[in-house]
Formats: C-alpha cells, sequence, structure tokens
C-alpha cells in the first residue's frame, strides 16, 4: 500500500510551491534519467497488456456498431479510437494479439471508410458540420497508430499504413486554417499538427500552432483552466499541452501540466471521483474520475522525479480494473504508452499523499478540506451573479456545500427561496471570516412605476427589455423602480469532532424557503421527523430533531428539522429561467427538505 501522511495546505500557490514545483535543474537532472529506458516497470506494462487484450477483444464485438455511427452519422472518434486499439495490440509483441492475422480485416476496415466518409476537406462532423476540433480527436488517434504501426513496419500492413497516411494528410490543411469553439480545442487542434508536422512538415502547420499559442494558455492562478472541468483537463489539454511540448519544442508548456495536477489532488476524493461542482462544462452536475489522469501523473512523476505524482499513477495503478475509469478504458492507454516508451520507465520513489488538509483554491472559489476518510466542498464561485444567465459554458451549479464520510456521501446542500421565482441560492463569493468560511448573497427583484413623460410613445410600442426576471414591451431601463431584496448570509464552520456547522441568516423579505440535502443512493434515511413529501419520490421532510443516512457502517447524522405548515411548505423553487422551458434542477438521490420562512436564523449540524 502507498504510504500517506498528515498534509495542511492553506491556499492554491502554498499548495503548488509545496508539491508541484521543481527547479529546473532538477527537472534537467530528471529528463536525462527519463533518457535511460533500461529500468522498465514490468507490473505496470503487464497490468496494461492485460487490460488492453480484453479492450481488444470488446472492440472487435462492437466495432460494425462504430463503423455504422460513422457512416450514418459522420462520427469518426469511435471508429478512430477502436482503430487505435487494434493497432496497439497487434504491434505489441507481450499482446496476445500480436501479429495477429485476424486483426488485419477490422483494421483495414476501419481505415477505408474512415478515408471514405472524411470530407474533401479532410474534416469530418461528429455532431457539427465539418469540425476542425472534433476532426482532431480522431487525427490525434491515427497518428499515433500510423506511428506504431511504422515503427512495427511490418509488410501485411504496408496498405493500411497508406491508407492512414492520406487521412493525416488530408486533414491538415483542414485543422491549418478551421476554426474552434471552446478553449481547450485550441490546444487540442495545435496537438493534432505538431503530430502531422513532425512526419510530414508543412510551414502553414506550426504557424497556426505559434498563432494559438499566443494567445496564452488560459490557467487560472489556482492551477485549473478557465473551463474548470477535470474533465477537459484530463482528457484534452493536458494531454494536448504535453504532446505541443513534445513534438513542437515548447518545454514551458510542462508548468502548465505540472500546476494542473497539482491543483488536481486537491479535488480528488478518497474513492477516486474528482470534484466538478466549480466546472463551467456538463461536468458540473457528473461524475468524473481520477484515472483520466493517470498517465499524467505518471510522465511528470518520471519527468520530475516527482514522489507524490508517483504515489499517484501508483495509486491508480494499485486500484486496477475494479475502479471506474470514465471516457477511457485501461486497455485504450496501451498505444499511448508504447508511442511514449519513457513512460514505462519505473516510477521514483513514492512520497505520501495529502490526505489532511484545507484548501482555498481563490481563482474558483472552491473550498475543499479532507480529513483521512472525511472529505468537504464549500462552493461560491457560480458566474450567474455576474453574468444572470444560465448557458453552456457556465458555471450556474446552485450546489454550495458536499460532504462525504467514507461510502455515506451528501452529494448536494442547496438553499431555496421562493422569490421572484429567481430560484437558489448561489453565492457572490467565498472568503475566510474567522473560523468560518462565508458565503453570501443578495438578489433584488423590481416593481416599475410609469415611464416619465419624455419617454412615453403615442403608439404604445415600447422596445423589448430584459427586467432581470423576463423580458417584456416596457421599456424597462427608463422606468423608476421599487425594489424587494432578499439576502442571504451563511457561515460554514468544520467543527472539533469532524462534523461541520452551517448558520443561516436570510433576511429583508418574507418568503418560504427550502434547504435541499440530497445523499447518494444506496444508503437509509432514520428519524422519527422525518416525513414522506407528497407525490415526489425519494423525498422527505425533517420536520423535527436530528436524522441520519447511513452506508454500511459509515453515517452522516443531520438536523434539526424546522417545523412545517402552509406557510414553509417543502416546495423547491428551481427558478424561472428554469420551468419556462420545462427544465429541471433536481438532483438525484435521496432528498431530504428543511423547510423554513424568512426572515430566518437556523444552524444546522452535520457529523
Amino acid at each position: 500500500m502507498i504510504a500517506r501522511r498528515t498534509f495542511l495546505a492553506t491556499s492554491a500557490t502554498a499548495t503548488a510551491a509545496g508539491i508541484g514545483a521543481v527547479s529546473g535543474q532538477q527537472a534537467a537532472a530528471a529528463e536525462g534519467a527519463a533518457s535511460d529506458k533500461t529500468r522498465r516497470d514490468e507490473g505496470f506494462l503487464a497490468f496494461l497488456t492485460e487490460a488492453a487484450d480484453a479492450r481488444a477483444a470488446a472492440v472487435l464485438d462492437a466495432y460494425d456498431d462504430h463503423l455504422t455511427e460513422l457512416r450514418d452519422r459522420g462520427k469518426a472518434r469511435a471508429a478512430a479510437r477502436s482503430l487505435r486499439t487494434l493497432a496497439s495490440v497487434h504491434v505489441h509483441t507481450a499482446s496476445a494479439h500480436h501479429h495477429d492475422g485476424a486483426l488485419l480485416g477490422p483494421l483495414t476496415e476501419l481505415a477505408d471508410t474512415l478515408a471514405e466518409e472524411q470530407f474533401d476537406d479532410g474534416l469530418w462532423d461528429q455532431g457539427a458540420v465539418h469540425s476542425p476540433p472534433d476532426t482532431a480527436f480522431s487525427i490525434v488517434d491515427l497518428n499515433i497508430a500510423y506511428a506504431l504501426l511504422d515503427k512495427d513496419d511490418e509488410r501485411s500492413t504496408a496498405e493500411l499504413r497508406s491508407t492512414i497516411e492520406r487521412i493525416l494528410r488530408k486533414a491538415g490543411p483542414g485543422l491549418a486554417g478551421g476554426g474552434v469553439h471552446t478553449a481547450n480545442h485550441r490546444w487540442l487542434v495545435c496537438s493534432a499538427l505538431s503530430r502531422i508536422h513532425r512526419r510530414w512538415p508543412d510551414p502553414s502547420y506550426p504557424r497556426r500552432i505559434d498563432a494559438w499559442l499566443a494567445e496564452g494558455i488560459d490557467q487560472l492562478a489556482g492551477g485549473e483552466y478557465s473551463e474548470r472541468s477535470p474533465t477537459y483537463s484530463a482528457v484534452v489539454t493536458n494531454p494536448a499541452l504535453l504532446t505541443v511540448a513534445r513534438f513542437h519544442d515548447r518545454r514551458d508548456l510542462y508548468a502548465h501540466v505540472r500546476d494542473n495536477l497539482t491543483a488536481s489532488l486537491y479535488v480528488t476524493e478518497p474513492n477516486g471521483e474528482v470534484e466538478s461542482v466549480h466546472s463551467r462544462r456538463q461536468d458540473q452536475a457528473a461524475l468524473r474520475y481520477l484515472p483520466e489522469f493517470w498517465l499524467q501523473y505518471r510522465e511528470l512523476a518520471i519527468r520530475d522525479g516527482n514522489g507524490t505524482f508517483a504515489a499517484m499513477a501508483a495509486l491508480i495503478q494499485e486500484r486496477g480494473t475494479q475502479q471506474t475509469f470514465g471516457e477511457t478504458p485501461p486497455g485504450d492507454r496501451l498505444a499511448e504508452v508504447l508511442d511514449r516508451p519513457d513512460l514505462a520507465r519505473e516510477l521514483p520513489a513514492l512520497r505520501e499523499l495529502p490526505t489532511d488538509f484545507a484548501h482555498h483554491d481563490e481563482s474558483c472559489r472552491l473550498v475543499r478540506v479532507r480529513r483521512g476518510e472525511r472529505t468537504a466542498s464549500i462552493f461560491g464561485g457560480t458566474d450567474l451573479p455576474q453574468l444572470h444567465a444560465i448557458s453552456s459554458g457556465l458555471s450556474t451549479n446552485p450546489t454550495f456545500f458536499k460532504m462525504r464520510k467514507g461510502a455515506a456521501i451528501l452529494d448536494s446542500l442547496r438553499l431555496a427561496p421562493q422569490f421572484f421565482s429567481l430560484g437558489p441560492f448561489r453565492s457572490e463569493g467565498l472568503e475566510r471570516r474567522g473560523d468560518a468560511w462565508r458565503l453570501h448573497a443578495e438578489v433584488r427583484a423590481a416593481f416599475h412605476q410609469p415611464l416619465p413623460r419624455r419617454h412615453r410613445r403615442k403608439d404604445g410600442l415600447y422596445p423589448l427589455t430584459d427586467d432581470g426576471r423576463f423580458w417584456s414591451a416596457m421599456d424597462f431601463p427608463h422606468r423608476t423602480k421599487e425594489y424587494r431584496a432578499l439576502r442571504t448570509e451563511i457561515l460554514v464552520r468544520e467543527t472539533n469532532h469532524g462534523g461541520w456547522e452551517l448558520s443561516f441568516d436570510v433576511s429583508e423579505s418574507a418568503v418560504p424557503l427550502a434547504l435541499e440535502l440530497c445523499f447518494r443512493r444506496g444508503g437509509q434515511l432514520a428519524g422519527e421527523g422525518l416525513e414522506p413529501v407528497a407525490g415526489e419520490d425519494d423525498t422527505y421532510q425533517l420536520v423535527s430533531g436530528e436524522a441520519s443516512y447511513t452506508v454500511g457502517e459509515d453515517r452522516i447524522t443531520f438536523g434539526p428539522g424546522n417545523g412545517k405548515g402552509g406557510k414553509q411548505p417543502p416546495v423547491v423553487e428551481p427558478g424561472e429561467r428554469y420551468t419556462w422551458m420545462n427544465g429541471s434542477l433536481t438532483p438525484d438521490g435521496i432528498r431530504v427538505l428543511i423547510t423554513g420562512r424568512s426572515p430566518l436564523t437556523y444552524r444546522m449540524t452535520l457529523s
């Protein structure tokens, strides 16, 4: 097992200095050591080989579906990844499929279909018409597959290699001239172009790479990238920057990956899940998993001699194939390691992973606390208070607190006042206040007075304008307003016995409200004050006393209840932004509501 020790981190800067930072002399020494390939990690290679053989069998069973998806829907990604996986076991001498003639038919069919469905501009659709970034995903995979087959140089794959080469050459100009949608797409396109240029040089390729890189890497002070998404950090940005560092001689990019991996240490749960409540992408309400970062931790551990990163890489391998790997099954990783033989070197000596810390990432307004197997997240960094919008690419998850004690997991705590249908509480910031963390917000809604004489129109046709809640042909900007306000302050304190105390102060207006606790499915609720909420599945109201949620030997106790009645109904109002389009903000799980009415002062304990 991996050794662990108590580790205290008080800020993102201190964390980076303590774990992720490596001096130039250390990096140079580590790079020199990495060039010695004699000490291979045979256990790592054996693990990958077994996983790849199993994965290849699954690909052979499913690749017809990937071909259908490519032909009918223009989506190339699954077909290209299948080709990469089959190519890796075909060339790998330790694989049960090494130079297996039975693979040549599927490999050829995959390559031929990818070539047939490639547009004249070298692109595929993948859900977006003639998409350079979506094409880049597949081109990266095909580049690796081609490199492995070319190095193997088996006569039977000559025609296959020729087909893949045509695809790669054809894609280059489209990637070099095409645009992107999101921040991470820039680095993905650079990654694909850098690989093509290394084998088939074209001056337009490095020009486009340099143009994208000249925009600067979108990394926040705490180590997250601008999208704050563990999915895109692990699956796109970090792998792309490592590739560009290698193929485009931009070694400064290693520092960005190093900082992101350091930040990721503090958002990782004991069971390998990765906190994503702060994300600006679709994973802000979905589970993500540590193994997506596996080879990145391994690469920087070997390159830098970083024992903490090595411990994380070793932990992922130790947990084996029973853990959830997310988007990339472990068998798909063999191709990357064959392409980068240095990744198969032995890891440096392991250091203890941080398991006792309070870490504040100010750039994401996220606090992470871990005490062994107990963890908590405090979040006050949604984009809604500043932008007043809910849209793809914005952080809008109203969950402001999460905690877990072993297998007992509180996935979400939210506060939902019924105030002009403005929706749940979303904090306007997160700051330290004495021994507590302070979350706060003030929301306002207006009643509008008659228009001043100079803005009146005889035809009554006023511009369609935004009230802040809704739109109407009322010329809102020119009207005097009479405001109603609701102020909320929440103080979150860690208690001496490893629990939490949350103090709520809601004032200014008198409205019903509900605290919504959502527990992960799989456990049992108990408490005399629990009552089922009529018409709502797996939803209860805690009217009095404390209740508990138990999974095996792990238990979270919470409360107290705060009564019931017609003035404090057990209702969670998602807000007009959601209900107008019949949207839902209800988290999945077992929900407990604690209701009240403002003005309200209430103290909740969780232990």
